[in-house]
Order: structure tokens, then C-alpha cells, then sequence
């Protein structure tokens, strides 16, 4: 999706790579122009593409839905590996096309892994909703970008308060807005700024917050998914509130581990609280996106220690998470293991699923919920390092919400090892009504109630911004292993 302007060699060259190199077929929609064989800078459309030495360019132009239905208008675009649509008046583009079978056939281009591509209107069109002349425009775009708005000479026409305004309209979508000479790749989830200017991410103002701007230079990547999270976040209440639940686990027991090795003392006390060595315990790989041989040996650990019921369950999708026999598999658990990897994972996978009810019900009937590393993260009830762009963002939009396990908390791992006493503390003063809990690897916190007992062979770590920080004096609590901590009281427990 191109701002518009005159296009850079890069973009065109990243579209042509898109597209096959020298095996591309290319077949290039003009409607929005006046003239069907120029472009918008006056040169022959095909001339253009075929300088660059694809296998094929082919120019399919019509004003008709009826002939944007024919089949045989479409065929082009079946055998196509890459559609170029001009730029001019999206208006055109969308009266000619939209919702006719071209628009399937571009749609079925993309899902086989094809790439299209525009700029200006040829980029406009592109999200279902389209913005003609500061209005939303009747005649729906293509819809290929799912979720967003796409404007298009953004910076160089100053239409940033236009897109803002349709965003108030559309509170659920994200704004795309492109400047001449830039154009915004998506692939898969991932959105990439290449070109000579930016492009700018939008959300809405909601409520008492204001909007919400990030700008991409070349080179510069966001997640789709990430900022589409983060639009719907702030149609709801306000995260994190002013005020958390209480840390306090009123049934079952949580075994929360800092990553790296996994101490036998640990090992067994999981498997003890989830019922002994006969005990289901259902193990979840989904943080890690390994084949699923590498998954299934995410539960060996508790094999080797003694456990002889471990099921692992490595399904992500919605469909199968929900299906009977996922869930049924959950009923019978008497322990839940979340593995290590990227936190995020897990929210994409269960979030909003029965999963979730069904993993509080292990702790509703006195089992135990256990994880490392991500596995550790997940639990707390604000999710730190949450970002699918990388794990060095501590406060990420989209991804705040844990699944609250032990509510009130931010849980950090790999503490000292990876010195991120700074991170954590970065957090708790953004959000002060949190308690920050830092563990070390190798290390573990075993909570029932409101006491936190540490087990391993490190420490762990509380941040609590209800007191004040003295200034020369750690702004933490370390409690080694063999001692404990009051959640409520937000003090140590001395060793017995």
C-alpha cells in the first residue's frame, strides 16, 4: 500500500520480489485513472512493469460490475502472482469492483500467497472502509486489510485530523496513514514502512483518552494484531484499573518459576499439589512454535520425575481449543503446565475461550496451575514483555491482560540473570497499584492463599510502590529460597 506520489525503486522492486522476480505475472488494474494505459505521472503502464522484466504483464480495465463478473474478464487474475492497481479516484475502483468477482479473485490471490498492491486509490481501496473528500464513502473497499482505515498522501495533504475523525466512526479500526513515496508491506501480522517518508498508525480517542499516533520510518515494523487488540482495548474500561483484587490464590495452588533449570524440589512439589505421581496433568507447549515432536517433549521434565499421566495439548486455533475433547481433557486435570516461549501466544490462543473458565476450574477443585518463563508470565494479571514484536517491551498495547491467576500481580523471569530490575521497575511506577514480582531462573514461588513460598536456588523479587522508595536502598524485597512473602501484607515472611 502506497502513500501515493511518485513511486521509489524500492517499493516497486519489493513489489516485484512480492511477486516472483522473474517468474512474476503481473496484471495491473488502472480503473482509477482517466486514461486506462497512463498512470498518474503520465507514463505507459505496461512500459513501466515491463522494464522490470516479469514473466508477464497484463492491463485489465473495465467500468462495468457486470463485466468485473465474467469469468472470463477475471481469468488474468487466477493466473496471476501479483495485481498492481494504479492510482487516481478510489471511487472509480470501487463502483467497477467492488463486490464482484474481481474482489474475490484478488482476495484468493492473497490466501495463495500472492501480493497485491496500489498506491493512492490503489491503496485506498484496499480496507473496506474508504474515505473520498473528508467523508467515509459509501461503496465499500476490498476489505483485503482486515481491521484498518488507509489514507493515503498523509503528511504532504495534512489529513491526519480526516483520518482521526473516521476513526471516531470506526473506534474498532485501526488508521493506516501513508505519505507519498512510502508504502506500509503487510505479511501475515506484521506491518513494514518502506520508502522515502512514514506512515502513521492511528487509533481513536475513546472516552477521557486521547488518540493515539505511532509512526513508522523505513525499516520500521508493528503488529497488525497488536494494534487491533489495542483498538477494541480502548472501547472497553480502562486497563489497568485504579484498583486490583487482592494477590490471594482462595483454591489451589500456583507454582510460578522464573525460567531456566527446573530444581527437583520444584518438579515435586507441582506434581504433589496436582495430585501425585497418578494425577492428569495436561501440559500446554503453545508459547513455543515448535513441531509438535519438539512440543510433546515440553512435559518430560514431570515424566522423569515421576509423574505417569501427562497429556500435552498443543492445539492454538479457536476451533480446536473449543472443541469437546480439548475441554474434556481439561475437566479431569488435576495440574495445568504452561511451557516457556513468547507469553503473547498464549493470550492469542485462549483468550476469550472456554480454556480459560476451564483452567480456573482446576484451581476451583484444588489443583494446581504451574509454569515457566512465559509459563510464569502469563499468570500474573498485568502481562509484562508482551509484545509479539519482541520481548524487551515491557508495557505493550494489545497485550496487558494476563490471565490473573494471582490478580494484582506483574510477574518478570530470568530476573537477575538478565538484570531487569529496571524493567520491573519501569512498570510498578507507570502503575504503582501492581505488585511486581521479579524471579530468578532455577527459582520458584509456590502461592496458596496470600504467602508466596520461594523454592529453588535463587531469589525472588517484590516491587510494592505502596511504600515509598528510599533513596540508596534497593527499591525491591529479595527473599531467598526457603523463606516466604504476605501477598496482602506486601511483606517478607521469615524463614521457619
Amino acid at each position: 500500500m502506497c502513500g501515493g506520489g511518485r513511486l521509489p525503486d524500492s517499493v516497486r522492486d519489493k513489489f516485484i520480489e512480492l511477486a516472483g522476480g522473474k517468474n512474476a505475472r503481473l496484471v495491473i488494474i488502472p480503473t482509477a485513472s482517466g486514461d486506462d494505459t497512463i498512470d498518474q505521472d503520465g507514463r505507459e503502464v505496461s512500459a513501466i512493469w515491463n522494464s522490470r522484466e516479469p514473466a508477464s504483464v497484463t492491463i485489465l480495465h473495465t467500468r462495468l460490475p457486470d463485466e468485473a463478473n465474467d469469468p472470463a474478464f477475471c481469468e488474468p487474475i487466477r493466473h496471476a502472482t501479483g495485481v498492481w492497481i494504479t492510482g487516481g479516484r478510489q471511487t472509480q475502483i470501487a463502483r467497477a469492483y467492488s463486490g464482484t468477482l474481481v474482489e474475490k479473485e484478488l482476495h484468493a490471490l492473497v490466501e495463495r500467497g500472492g501480493v497485491v498492491g496500489g498506491t493512492s486509490a490503489g491503496a485506498a481501496c484496499q480496507s473496506r472502509v474508504m474515505l473520498v473528500r473528508e467523508k467515509i464513502w459509501e461503496v465499500p473497499g476490498f476489505g483485503l486489510v482486515p481491521g484498518a482505515i488507509v489514507d493515503q498522501h498523509f503528511v504532504v495533504r495534512q489529513r491526519k485530523v480526516r483520518l482521526l475523525e473516521a476513526l471516531t466512526t470506526h473506534p474498532d479500526l485501526v488508521g493506516f496513514g501513508i505519505d507519498e513515496g512510502t508504502a506500509l508491506i503487510l505479511q501475515g501480522r506484521t506491518l513494514r514502512c518502506l520508502g522515502d517518508s512514514t506512515v502513521t498508525l492511528c487509533l481513536a480517542a475513546q472516552g477521557d483518552r486521547e488518540p493515539k499516533e505511532l509512526e513508522l520510518k523505513s525499516g520500521q515494523a508493528a503488529d497488525l494484531i497488536m494494534l487491533r487488540r489495542a483498538a477494541r482495548d480502548r472501547m472497553g474500561p480502562r486497563f489497568p484499573p485504579e484498583k486490583f483484587a487482592a494477590p490471594e490464590v482462595p483454591h489451589g495452588s500456583l507454582v510460578i518459576v522464573g525460567g531456566g533449570g527446573m530444581p527437583k524440589e520444584i518438579t515435586d512439589k507441582f506434581i504433589e499439589l496436582a495430585g501425585g505421581p497418578d494425577a492428569l496433568i495436561v501440559v500446554l507447549p503453545t508459547a513455543n512454535p515448535a513441531p509438535p515432536a519438539v512440543q510433546a517433549r515440553e512435559g518430560e521434565f514431570l515424566i522423569r520425575a515421576g509423574a505417569k499421566n501427562v497429556k500435552i495439548l498443543g492445539a492454538s486455533r479457536p476451533a480446536e481449543i473449543e472443541s469437546p475433547d480439548f475441554l474434556e481433557v481439561l475437566k479431569s486435570a488435576g495440574g495445568i503446565w504452561f511451557g516457556g516461549g513468547r507469553q503473547w501466544r498464549f493470550v492469542d490462543a485462549y483468550e476469550g475461550t472456554s480454556a480459560v473458565d476451564a483452567f480456573r476450574e482446576v484451581l476451583n477443585r484444588g489443583g494446581v496451575i504451574g509454569g515457566s518463563s512465559a509459563g510464569a508470565t502469563i499468570q500474573g494479571d498485568y502481562l509484562v514483555r508482551g509484545s509479539p514484536l519482541g520481548n524487551e517491551e515491557m508495557m505493550a498495547i494489545g497485550y496487558e491482560r494476563g490471565f490473573a491467576f494471582l490478580p494484582g500481580t506483574a510477574i518478570d523471569q530470568h530476573f537477575s540473570q538478565r538484570n531487569r530490575f529496571t524493567d520491573m521497575a519501569q512498570v510498578v511506577a507507570a502503575h504503582p497499584q501492581l505488585l511486581g514480582i521479579g524471579l530468578d531462573e532455577s527459582t520458584a514461588i509456590v502461592v496458596r492463599g496470600h504467602v508466596a513460598d520461594v523454592l529453588g536456588r535463587n531469589k525472588a523479587h517484590f516491587y510494592d510502590r505502596t511504600k515509598p522508595v528510599v533513596e540508596g536502598q534497593p527499591d525491591f524485597t529479595a527473599v531467598a529460597a526457603g523463606s516466604g512473602y504476605d501477598l496482602k501484607k506486601r511483606e517478607p515472611i521469615a524463614s521457619p
